[in-house]
């Protein structure tokens, strides 16, 4: 008897000492900071909802929207800026706030967008961990996605489809020789390599560690980003 007591507390400690790590892990995440939140208030041009699991950014558009992936710990709220400015220039955007802050969860997650909403073109972007997902997603939905769009990402996956890789020159998160050897993945890609750019400065979540110095104006590789994504999506 004392031996399968021994069987079974052995492994409840180890699953009950994961769980602790796992939620002290995702309990410590990279913060929105105080500018992020005026991107959140609706104006005359772009209406914002906060749904359950997202932000709905709501511009003239009837026909092109964004679906985007938040890099993995980082506060959703930090990418608002970037989807206004989006928006502003007229394509809708649905910020996904995903599980535990980590795309691992919710690779899924635009099927609520796409079955709930009606538009001719969806785009699928992400940001690092969120941009591997969010291009996995694209893979194997690629009869309802149009295009993919990554910011300090990569995709493992082939995808034959229009994609956007765009990252800092002073990106020093993004693992560069990964990025190389996944590169022909993008079957059909463009590259925007933003000079002064780092990793962290699509959103606005301060400093990430390990991360190279922003050497422009965080305003301006946003500007930057949204330029290439709406030349990507309208043409423009």
């Amino acid at each position: 008897m004392k031996k399968r007591h021994l069987i079974w507390i052995i492994p409840s400690s180890i699953i009950i000492i994961l769980t602790i790590f796992f939620f002290i892990y995702t309990g410590i995440y990279y913060h929105a900071e105080e500018e992020a939140y005026n991107s959140l208030t609706s104006n005359s041009d772009v209406t914002v909802n906060k749904k359950d699991s997202y932000y709905f950014f709501d511009s003239v558009s009837e026909t092109d929207a964004i679906i985007i992936y938040p890099g993995a710990k980082v506060e959703v709220e930090s990418y608002a800026p970037l989807c206004m400015e989006i928006a502003s220039d007229g394509v809708d955007v649905f910020l996904i706030d995903m599980p535990f802050r980590l795309a691992f969860f919710g690779g899924d997650s635009a099927d609520k967008i796409i079955n709930k909403y009606n538009y001719e073109n969806y785009y699928m972007c992400g940001h690092s961990l969120g941009g591997v997902f969010a291009a996995k997603y694209a893979k194997n939905h690629s009869d309802k996605i149009k295009g993919v769009i990554l910011l300090g990402s990569y995709s493992v996956d082939e995808i034959d489809m229009n994609t956007l890789l765009i990252y800092g020159s002073n990106d020093l998160v993004l693992n560069r020789n990964k990025y190389l050897e996944n590169l022909s993945n993008a079957k059909n890609h463009t590259e925007l390599v933003i000079e002064g750019g780092n990793h962290a400065s699509f959103a606005y979540y301060g400093k990430q560690d390990g991360d190279g110095e922003l050497l422009i104006d965080r305003s301006l590789q946003i500007s930057k980003t949204k330029n290439a994504i709406i030349n990507m999506v309208l043409g423009i």
